[in-house]
């Protein structure tokens, strides 16, 4: 039962670090979700918004920080 635990203050730690990290990209004027690639509908009564161009460049850096991670255990 300690493990479930652990594992629960380790994922609320990760998310408050995410939570912060997002604050500050958001006061550094980097316009995440307003990139060239993301879609956004408006209808009369309608709207739909996906952030595809924001998905794939933050694919992109959490690959690249998860390939030096693993460079850097070996």
């Amino acid at each position: 039962m300690s493990e479930i635990g652990r594992l629960l203050i380790g994922l609320g730690l990760l998310l408050l670090i995410l939570g912060a990290v997002v604050l500050l990209l958001g006061k550094t004027g980097i316009p995440l979700g307003r990139l060239p690639g993301d879609i956004s509908y408006r209808g009369k009564n309608f709207s739909f918004y996906f952030p595809f161009g924001t998905c794939i460049l933050i694919s992109i850096v959490l690959s690249a920080l998860f390939y030096l991670f693993s460079r850097f255990r070996r």
